[in-house]
């Protein structure tokens, strides 16, 4: 028995770090989650969000604040994979969530993201994602029928993400 300690541990281990994992990527054929709720609300700019403009068609989800430093790390390549994904009818939409909106606004400006971005101080959106609040940067995609089909709780690189965006378009 004591021959076989070091492979329990090890087996231990492994099965830990698989569970820390922090991406949830596309698996085809894999049943499908729960539908989640229309995105809406307030953009920075004032006006309402219309929800309609993701219905039908892939929507990538960007929660992030200002402050959030892996969030101004990811800015670039969210805008790079929304510059190559929007000719086959993607659509992002950033939560910014836990901040001031001179601050969100300051943050658009800088990193010159063009998709809009909600405003969602109190995290209501991202409750409403099973996304905590406090657990920025996170990136959904949604397929066609508003499913969440890809999660990714930490930042996400252009590498990850746009062939992820691009397996869900092709789907």
């Amino acid at each position: 028995m004591r021959r076989c300690a070091p492979l329990w541990t090890v087996l231990v281990l492994v099965l830990l770090v698989a569970g820390c994992s922090s991406t949830d990527a596309p698996s085809p054929g894999a049943p499908a989650p729960a539908t989640k709720p229309p995105l809406a609300g307030r953009l920075l700019d004032g006006s309402t969000y219309d929800a309609a403009a993701g219905v039908g068609k892939v929507v990538v989800v960007n929660f992030w604040a200002s402050w959030c430093g892996p969030c101004r790390a990811e800015a670039a390549d969210l805008v790079a994979t929304y510059e190559a994904t929007k000719t086959d009818g993607v659509v992002f939409v950033g939560v910014n969530t836990r901040d001031t909106q001179d601050a969100a606004r300051a943050f658009v400006e800088r990193f010159a993201l063009p998709y809009p971005s909600l405003f969602d101080p109190a995290g209501r959106v991202a409750l409403d994602f099973d996304v905590p609040p406090a657990a920025i940067p996170a990136t959904l995609i949604l397929d066609r029928r508003g499913k969440v089909v890809a999660a990714y709780r930490t930042r996400v690189a252009r590498e990850q993400l746009e062939p992820a965006v691009r397996q869900v378009v092709g789907q």
